[in-house]
């Protein structure tokens, strides 16, 4: 994901060692459930592949005593992921995002993204049309030069150029082609009327501009520069955090609603307009109800016609109200759900642990086959079927479409009915796994089909048919 960002960024081999460190603990909670799955399938295919279990089962033993001393095993392990996924992958995540931001932040001119402006080279701001990802080419360079800091005063373009940085990186060497340089002259001691705005352009095929770069070595931030993203955050902090912000956007829904009622409703104008002053507005509920086409048909029609394009407008504007707020509030419920989100996480991925040990285990039991070769095959699928529903409940939990605990949970209670199917058929010695038995299952139904349809014709068929 960030290998772009990481080469030719001249990073020493500590730095990149500690930054693959730290993003490689925040893979453990995640990589632990499938290495569980893995594990026990080997384990239990090879018990099986060699007659192990049979052996255990001949002695009187059943497949799930055998099972318990690894269960009260993997139940440990989900008590020690759920302490890793609460107290040290915070840590290293906010660790690894603050080196990662550090890097970015060196050598800019590999920053700089087609389409966009880059603000990263003080005073400068650049925005190029495209850039040839082999001969580092760019193409319609616009350069902004803000260091007087008067304006956008002083603006270079060029057809074509290249950027790169000194050999001791002091310095952004920028080499242009085609092009021209726009400089509005400074008027001193003139009145603003008497001013000409005088100003030089100037042509070029080619110019050269060097760029300090001074303050662009890698400068370690500090570590709260993350403090309040929701994947650095321990439980206790997380119900804070989910607490604090429902009951901000209670009182924001709640604020919503009272100014659309006061002002775009029930406003004080048209109080006024209606014949009715501040002071009789508090006996209003006493006033007589009349309805709004009675009211309508009294004016006449020039009048009819202010007030239709008068609704019109108001209702316009209230639209649009109601837009701009309801945009607030998901944005504001996607903050809460994300922290929501990394709650349940610290639970569910401790938990999937149990849940691929109880599909890994019996299967491979079931299908006695060891090794790495059919093990690890089966346990990818069934995580990529587990990565598939943890994601795509995760977005539907996100836009609020969902319930946080179904979404959450959902890839757990989807797998665990299979993992707890597969136990019992282990423990009940059933073959699933028997291609056998699915032949003489559909050919008992090919011949019921047969004898259903041709008794109307052959009341004795020939078996060769």
């Amino acid at each position: 994901m960030y290998i772009d960002e990481l080469a030719g960024k001249g990073l020493e081999f500590p730095i990149l060692a500690e930054l693959l460190f730290q993003f490689s603990i925040t893979f453990v909670p995640m990589a632990l459930p499938l290495a569980i799955l893995l594990s026990s399938l080997m384990t239990f295919g090879n018990m099986g592949e060699f007659s192990e279990l049979t052996a255990i089962k001949s002695s009187g033993i059943p497949l799930r005593r055998v099972m318990m001393p690894i269960i009260i095993l993997v139940g440990f392990l989900c008590i020690v992921s759920f302490f890793f996924s609460n107290n040290v992958q915070p840590y290293s995540y906010r660790k690894a995002r603050t080196l990662l931001f550090d890097i970015r932040r060196k050598r800019p001119e590999l920053n700089i993204q087609a389409g966009t402006f880059n603000n990263d080279v003080d005073g400068f701001s650049i925005k190029i049309a495209s850039k040839d990802p082999y001969t580092n080419k760019l193409e319609k360079i616009l350069i902004y030069d803000h260091r007087e800091k008067n304006g956008n005063n002083s603006v270079t373009y060029a057809d074509s150029g290249y950027m790169k940085v000194t050999p001791d990186e002091s310095g952004m060497i920028m080499t242009l082609y085609n092009g021209y340089s726009f400089n509005e002259m400074e008027e001193r001691n003139v009145s603003v009327s008497n001013r000409s705005h005088p100003f030089r352009k100037d042509y070029f095929r080619e110019q050269t501009v060097v760029i300090s770069l001074s303050g662009f070595d890698l400068e370690r931030s500090k570590e709260d520069l993350f403090k309040l993203n929701s994947a650095t955050q321990k439980i206790s902090k997380l119900l804070y955090f989910i607490d604090s912000l429902g009951k901000d956007n209670t009182v924001k829904k709640a604020a919503y609603f009272r100014e659309f009622n006061t002002t775009r409703i029930y406003t004080e104008r048209n109080y006024f307009q209606s014949g009715i002053t501040a002071v009789d507005s508090a006996d209003l509920a006493k006033q007589p109800l009349f309805e709004p086409w009675q009211v309508f048909d009294t004016l006449p029609v020039t009048v009819k016609k202010e007030v239709l394009l008068k609704a019109i407008e108001n209702v316009k504007f209230g639209s649009n109200y109601l837009d701009q707020k309801k945009e607030y509030t998901h944005n504001d419920t996607k903050i809460q759900r994300s922290y929501q989100i990394d709650f349940h996480k610290k639970f569910t991925l401790s938990f999937a642990c149990l849940v691929f040990f109880l599909i890994g285990a019996p299967l491979g039991a079931i299908i006695r086959k060891g090794g790495l070769g059919t093990p690890a095959v089966i346990s990818v699928l069934f995580f990529v079927a587990y990565y598939i529903i943890s994601v795509s409940a995760e977005k539907l939990v996100k836009e609020d479409i969902v319930n946080t605990f179904a979404g959450m949970w959902a890839a757990c209670l989807i797998l665990l009915p299979i993992g707890i199917f597969l136990t019992w058929k282990a423990t009940t010695d059933s073959s699933i796994f028997n291609t056998e038995l699915y032949i003489h299952f559909f050919r008992s139904i090919k011949d019921y089909v047969y004898r259903l349809v041709f008794n109307v014709k052959y009341e004795n068929p020939p078996d060769n048919q």
